[in-house]
């Protein structure tokens, strides 16, 4: 749980990595308010991407910011399960090259520090709970809505885990009447994340969503906003969250949230809890783009500590 962890005590930070499809964010410090270093890494191939981030932290280390423990929060679908045989690698992913790539073993051979493990999003979430828009909410969903559709949830404090992580992003959806578009999803086509993540809309569109202008812009907000009430109906029936946390490039077009939330006011429908209308229910996250980079330092604060 999130909410218990200490601070260190000696003033040494933490490094926090967040593997991305196309980047990976690398961090030294403690949170929001201490961050010692950054870096930004264009994601190549494995070998080329992690040496770089040990590169790093190496860099760090030589000005006197040796961290303790090394937190990453990576893009998936990944094996999480400490004391599986494949922990810490990728599994079928579009990335080209990264399908049973460790992302794991590199790291804590080469810096010979603990190194704790999640998904982007469930870093993200743990973030958003200890400093963002989440702050003193015990249940809710985090999803990101950009190069695909994630989601990860705190039930009572803590992640849900299970057999593999959650893939909130490729639960199915119904069809928009009217609506051919084949999706953009590699592995179900129209599934929430083929209907709704950015390439989906770029696809769908012939441009990014961030070039869309006047109706075309409209449109699309509409059908996203469509979309994802459907896709947040189907997690609040499942899981029953406080609040539903968006981030991702997506929720960054201008009219996004208003079109959601009337949109899942609409949809909603049972159970007809009053906490569904309200404005906070679906809210922004408050970290912005390093939400999960620093969700990667409290996931290296757990590994610190449960390697004692």
């Amino acid at each position: 749980m999130a909410g218990n962890l200490t601070e260190p005590d000696d003033g040494a930070p933490y490094g926090g990595i967040e593997a991305g499809g196309t980047k990976f964010v690398c961090l030294v410090g403690t949170g929001p308010d201490d961050i010692r270093a950054e870096s930004l890494i264009p994601t190549r191939d494995p070998a080329a991407t992690l040496d770089d981030a040990i590169r790093f932290f190496r860099q760090a280390d030589d000005r006197s910011a040796h961290v303790r423990a090394i937190g990453i929060a990576s893009f998936g679908p990944i094996d999480t399960r400490p004391g599986s045989p494949s922990f810490g690698r990728l599994r079928s992913t579009p990335k080209p090259g990264w399908t049973g790539a460790d992302v794991v073993g590199p790291i804590a051979r080469a810096l010979a520090v603990p190194v704790g493990l999640d998904t982007d999003v469930n870093g993200a979430a743990l973030a958003e709970q200890r400093w963002g828009a989440a702050k003193g909410v015990s249940t809710f969903v985090y999803l990101t809505v950009g190069t695909g559709v994630g989601g990860g949830a705190l039930i009572d404090g803590r992640l849900l885990q299970g057999l593999g992580h959650p893939e909130m992003g490729h639960v199915t959806v119904p069809r928009q009447q009217g609506d051919d578009f084949p999706g953009a999803c590699p592995f179900h086509g129209d599934c929430l994340e083929g209907m709704a993540s950015g390439p989906a809309i770029a696809k769908r569109w012939g441009r990014s969503p961030a070039d869309l202008r006047g109706t075309d812009r409209r449109r699309a907000v509409e059908l996203e906003a469509a979309y994802l009430a459907i896709g947040i109906r189907n997690l609040v029936y499942a899981i029953a969250p406080e609040a539903i946390v968006i981030g991702g490039g997506v929720s960054t077009i201008p009219g996004f949230f208003p079109a959601l939330r009337a949109a899942y006011r609409s949809a909603a429908g049972y159970p007809g809890l009053a906490e569904h209308r309200s404005r906070d229910f679906i809210r922004p996250a408050g970290l912005g783009q390093r939400a999960g980079v620093l969700g990667a330092l409290l996931l290296a604060r757990q590994a610190d500590e449960s390697s004692f």
